[in-house]
């Protein structure tokens, strides 16, 4: 793993005096970065309506590219694509991150949008930030004794082409035809080997993913890891919970880790998440899974999991957990017991 140097938590007044030159660059520079970012998504969401292509496959990109160039996490896949991403002008990712890099060599201060590993707790806007580390934690412990791995959902997931040192592992990215169509294409326009890794086009809602996946040579009779990271809140609950059941009946020992919003996340009131949802409906996603947020949410996880045949292994609750203050999201690991 490729780590930087960089003022974080605990460097005390030197992490102070870097914060505030980092932020002072980039509000120096912030008309440059709102010009970058209204060509990004305007460009984004013409590309997404033209071709199908998922636009929330591509934040996550963003930010693992972001860490990439910023030395923190090592990720030339990502780096490679996402540079050649359809729909994205090149002007807007250059005007985006001169600002960000000036203000990172100058101050050397990483703001928590792009701090890796993350630590501390979670704020909603910080989500998809904190689950690299999360998602990279669980292939980091659980891929070199299980030797299949396989992403439910990938979009622009690039884990399969940065494995565990030393980790012989069969890998599976399972997606809509459309955003994995042009994934691949950008792998390989990119140089990015593809030969360990199986492409099984299949939609969550409407087609057995299982047998798509034994058909691609995936045995169900061996232990797998399995990664579905932003994808559950964008489901029904029957295709969730009938995602979960085909995990369930792969062999004992399988893992799955998965991040979820929770159904405060759903119905809230709250301008952030009335906002947040509006942007996924314009943009052809709209959310609708969420777990019950009845405190605690650890055991709606639970019995979630227990009903598709799972067993809870690890769980994060997002938010306070209170009758008073619901969370409002979570990370899970299940095992198929």
């Amino acid at each position: 793993m490729k780590t930087g140097t960089f003022a974080g938590p605990g460097s005390g007044m030197r992490s102070r005096v870097s914060a505030v030159v980092y932020y002072a660059v980039m509000t120096v520079l912030f008309p440059l970065t709102l010009v970058g970012y209204v060509l990004w998504i305007g460009g984004a969401t013409l590309n997404a309506r033209r071709t199908g292509v998922s636009m929330t496959a591509q934040a996550p990109l963003a930010v693992r590219w972001t860490m990439h160039i910023l030395g923190l996490r090592d990720d030339p896949a990502a780096a490679g694509v996402f540079v050649i991403v359809p729909g994205i002008p090149r002007s807007a990712r250059t005007i985006i991150s001169i600002p960000m890099l000036l203000a990172f060599r100058v101050s050397r201060y990483v703001p928590r949008t792009y701090r890796y590993p993350f630590e501390g707790d979670v704020p909603r806007q910080l989500e998809a930030a904190a689950r690299v580390t999360f998602f990279d934690d669980v292939v980091e412990r659980f891929v070199p004794a299980i030797d299949q791995l396989v992403v439910l959902g990938a979009g622009f997931d690039t884990r399969p082409y940065r494995p565990p040192a030393d980790a012989d592992v069969e890998s599976y990215e399972l997606d809509q035809p459309t955003t994995q169509t042009v994934k691949v294409g950008l792998l390989r326009q990119a140089g990015v080997d593809l030969t360990h890794v199986r492409f099984v086009p299949a939609d969550f809602q409407t087609d057995d993913w299982l047998a798509a996946l034994v058909g691609a040579g995936f045995d169900v009779h061996r232990p797998a890891v399995f990664l579905w990271e932003g994808v559950t809140q964008y489901l029904t609950r029957d295709a969730v919970e009938d995602t979960l059941r085909k995990v369930s009946r792969s062999a004992s020992g399988s893992v799955i880790a998965f991040d979820y919003f929770t159904t405060e996340a759903l119905t809230s009131a709250d301008l952030y998440w009335r906002f947040g949802r509006s942007s996924a409906a314009a943009a052809g996603e709209p959310l609708g899974f969420g777990v019950d947020a009845e405190p605690p949410v650890r055991e709606r996880t639970a019995e979630l999991l227990t009903s598709c045949g799972l067993s809870l292994l690890e769980q994060r609750t997002l938010g306070s957990d209170t009758a008073a203050d619901r969370a409002w999201g979570g990370f899970a690991v299940a095992v198929v017991p």
